[in-house]
């Protein structure tokens, strides 16, 4: 069955998803850097809205590339694209431009290229190839670790530079989970990042202590048959261990300011005018929102600029204060529609390339969406995460372009594989 066109066939729904996005996401650029004396046309590209909007008409030509392109191209370049990726995140070492502190970009000029937001969509395409390898078993330890090892080696390159997009990464884990790595991955994960987070609030022995009750709760409820007195020691040892040793990594590797954000989080320190003043000004701003919010352009805490990097990481504040609780939910469900959606095409996909490759779009979209959120609601550390479609620069939206329709194209293609 041939198709006639490739846009005849394209997901029309994730791609109007897609557009509504994009086109809020810049109204929301627009009202966030927007001064109140500022009378500058929207073409302007000394303000970001004016070079956001020329990113945006970027994406049009980069689409239509995509798109031309035979979708077996990417199933069969994917490790040279995986490689290149590696490499562009290997020279920021040499040639990274640091910027507040990160050396993550690229300077040319007046603009930046941030090579981890590309390095998503290679990572995604060289773990769909090795993982639609008709011999990859990953109950085989062997095959874990090389898949792992696909993933860990760009956080490996990217976490010296920016350990808040070196995070995203592990998202790919979770597809692995759906491709058939044991579920013991996901959970010791889950339980250490608890135990992790215990470990900062309250003494290292009185965590140990809570380990070792429900080590002994769970041993004295298990069939006489399945008990193991070794393992159980080991587990707790190792439990111990690792609680411990948090002190050691908070004091030693993590880095000062990502101590300070961890303190505001836990209670630890109230500090609303240095290192909490980001957080406390954005849930400040999407308190004010109400329920229907103060209008476009009208929001009092977003031209006053009292929220520092609205246009970037913190714009979903303007949504809350502008658009209120419901033009927030109606952000919230947007981006679900479309993560769902992506999801949904996966499953129907012809080949486990494709599913992969869907499975590891929609992956990457959610934890963005939910870290970036939940991270200006005060819930969850400042760790720099863009929000798709809506946080300003040019890398962040051409990689999430990219990301999405490459699986788009593939998605239009599945009607040849019949």
């Amino acid at each position: 069955m041939k198709n006639q066109s490739v846009t005849n066939n394209l997901d029309w729904m994730s791609v109007s998803l897609y557009i509504i996005l994009v086109i809020m996401g810049w109204l929301n650029i627009y009202s966030s850097s927007l001064s109140l004396s500022d009378d500058s046309f929207i073409f302007d590209l000394s303000q970001f809205y004016g070079k956001q909007l020329m990113y945006i008409g970027l994406t049009i030509p980069l689409i239509f590339v995509i798109l031309s392109v035979d979708g077996k191209f990417y199933e069969k370049f994917s490790i040279v694209i995986f490689g290149i990726a590696l490499l562009s995140l290997a020279g920021l070492f040499v040639f990274g431009k640091t910027v507040k502190g990160q050396a993550n970009w690229y300077s040319f000029g007046s603009f930046g290229i941030q090579p981890a937001e590309f390095a998503k969509a290679a990572t995604a395409l060289a773990l769909a190839k090795y993982l639609s390898d008709v011999q990859v078993n990953l109950k085989d330890v062997n095959r874990q670790i090389q898949a792992l090892g696909i993933i860990f080696l760009p956080i490996l390159l990217i976490a010296p530079h920016d350990p808040g997009s070196a995070l995203i990464y592990t998202m790919f884990v979770v597809v692995l989970y759906r491709e058939g790595l044991p579920s013991w991955y996901l959970w010791t994960g889950f339980i250490a990042i608890i135990l992790f987070v215990l470990a900062l609030i309250f003494e290292p022995w009185a965590v140990a202590l809570m380990a070792l009750g429900v080590i002994s709760l769970v041993y004295l409820r298990s069939r006489l048959i399945d008990r193991n007195i070794l393992a159980s020691v080991v587990i707790f040892v190792l439990i111990s261990g690792f609680v411990f040793s948090v002190d050691y990594v908070f004091d030693h590797v993590f880095k000062q300011h990502h101590r300070d954000r961890f303190n505001i989080l836990l209670g630890k320190e109230v500090d609303m005018k240095g290192i909490g003043y980001n957080t406390n000004q954005s849930e400040i701003a999407i308190g004010s929102g109400g329920w229907f919010g103060k209008g476009f352009l009208e929001g009092t805490q977003t031209k006053g600029g009292f929220v520092p990097e609205q246009h970037t990481d913190y714009i979903f504040t303007t949504v809350g204060e502008e658009w209120g609780f419901v033009g927030s939910l109606v952000v919230i469900a947007l981006f679900l529609s479309l993560i769902f959606r992506i999801i949904y095409l996966s499953e129907r996909q012809k080949t486990k390339f494709s599913r992969v490759y869907g499975y590891c779009t929609a992956g990457i979209l959610f934890i963005h969406f939910f870290v970036n959120i939940a991270m200006v609601a005060g819930i969850f550390p400042t760790i720099g995460v863009p929000l798709p479609f809506f946080s300003y620069g040019g890398s962040g939206l051409w990689g999430f372009t990219i990301l999405l329709f490459i699986f788009l194209k593939m998605d239009a293609n599945k009607v040849n594989e019949w």
